[in-house]
C-alpha cells in the first residue's frame, strides 16, 4: 500500500490473472470514493480491508465507487461495501454489470460471426464456449450515475473525465489539472502495452468497434494534457507519460509492419495471420492474440496498407503495393 500526495491512496490487491496485482485508489473529497474495485475474491477483499485500515478507514466508510472500465479485475468488490451510495462509470459499463440473457447472447453471437469471418478453424471454435467464463464470478449490479468526457467526478470536482476507449469501449481516465495527476486505469501502463480488446458494438445493429484505432487516438489525445504523474491500474506509478505514449505508438507501428511482412505477396485470413504473428501464444491465449491481430489489420486497412476481399464469408487480406509503411 502506497500513500501518495493530495489525498490519493493506492491499495494493491491480488488477481488470478496474468497481469498480476491490480490497484484501487482511495479519494477523500466531498465523498470518500474508490477508483475501481479490484477482483472478486476473498484474498483481494482481505488485502483491501487491511490496507484500508492502514490509512484510517473501514469498508463502511466508502460512499461511492467510480470505475475506469468494466473488466473483471476492476469491478469485483463493489458488492462488498455496506453503505455504498453511488456506482459511477461510463454508460456502457451498466450492461456488463447487469449481464442480462439478451446481452450475453449478443456477446457470444458477435464472436461467432467474427471468428467465421476471420477463418478460424472448427477446432478453435471451442473457445466460444469459454467466452462467458470471465463474466461469471464477478460483481453484479447497476450504475447509479454515468459520466462522460469533460464531466467532473462527483464529490471530487477538480478531477475531470477523459474518454480513453481502446483497451475497453467503456474506458475512462481521470485528470487533475492543478498537479497533472492522471488516474489512468489500464489505458497507460509502464511495464506492458494494454491489449486493445475486441468487443461487440454497444448497439448490436452497428458496425463493430476498431479498438486499435481507438487506442491510438486515445493515446494521442493525452499528449495534449500536461501529465506529471500517472497512477495506473497495474504496475508502478510513473512520470514521463508523453515519452511512453510515443514508444507505445511506435511499437504498435512496428508490429503492424511485421504483419505486412507475414502477408508478403500472399493472401491470408485473420486466423492464418494470427498463428504466424503469435505462433507460441495463440492456442493458450486465443482471445487476446486474435484481438491483437485484428487490431493490427484494422490499422493497416485504415492507412490503406492492406486491402480485403471476401471469399465464402471469410475476409482475405493482401498487401497494397507501394504502401509507405
Amino acid at each position: 500500500m502506497t500513500i501518495v500526495k493530495q489525498k490519493i491512496s493506492q491499495i494493491t490487491v491480488p488477481t488470478p490473472y496474468a497481469v498480476g496485482d491490480v490497484h484501487i485508489y482511495v479519494l477523500n473529497g466531498e465523498r470518500l470514493s474508490i477508483i475501481d474495485a479490484g477482483v472478486k475474491s476473498d484474498e483481494a477483499w482481505e488485502a483491501f480491508v487491511y490496507q484500508l485500515k492502514q490509512i484510517g478507514y473501514e469498508p463502511k466508510d466508502i460512499e461511492q465507487v467510480i470505475l475506469t472500465h468494466h473488466h473483471p479485475d476492476h469491478i469485483g468488490l463493489m458488492e462488498y461495501f455496506p453503505r455504498l451510495e453511488e456506482v459511477i462509470a461510463h454508460p456502457q459499463v451498466d450492461q456488463w454489470l447487469k449481464r442480462d440473457p439478451e446481452f450475453l447472447q449478443n456477446y457470444q453471437s458477435f464472436f461467432q460471426t467474427l471468428y467465421h469471418q476471420a477463418g478460424v478453424s472448427a477446432h478453435y471454435l471451442s473457445f466460444l464456449k469459454q467466452l462467458r467464463n470471465p463474466l461469471g464470478d464477478v460483481a453484479k449490479g447497476n450504475l447509479t450515475s454515468t459520466i462522460l468526457e469533460g464531466d467532473a467526478l462527483p464529490g471530487h470536482g477538480d478531477w475531470k473525465v477523459i474518454a480513453t476507449p481502446g483497451h475497453a469501449q467503456s474506458h475512462l481516465s481521470f485528470y487533475r489539472e492543478k498537479d497533472g495527476a492522471l488516474l489512468g486505469g489500464d489505458h497507460l501502463l509502464e511495464h506492458i502495452s494494454p491489449n486493445p480488446l475486441l468487443e461487440p458494438p454497444f448497439q448490436p445493429d452497428k458496425e463493430r468497434p476498431r479498438p486499435m484505432l481507438q487506442y491510438r487516438s486515445s493515446l494521442k489525445k493525452l499528449l495534449s494534457y500536461d501529465i506529471e504523474h500517472v497512477y495506473p491500474g497495474h504496475g508502478k506509478t510513473f512520470t514521463n507519460a508523453a515519452e511512453l505514449i510515443h514508444r507505445r505508438l511506435e511499437s504498435q507501428e512496428k508490429r503492424a509492419a511485421k504483419v505486412r511482412e507475414i502477408i508478403g505477396e500472399a493472401e491470408m485470413n485473420m486466423f492464418q495471420i494470427c498463428t504466424r504473428l503469435f505462433p507460441n501464444q495463440y492456442e493458450k491465449q486465443f482471445g487476446l492474440t486474435m484481438s491483437e491481430t485484428i487490431g493490427q489489420l484494422d490499422y493497416l486497412e485504415d492507412i490503406k496498407a492492406v486491402k480485403t476481399k471476401v471469399d465464402n464469408g471469410v475476409l482475405i487480406y493482401e498487401n497494397v503495393e507501394g504502401s509507405l509503411l
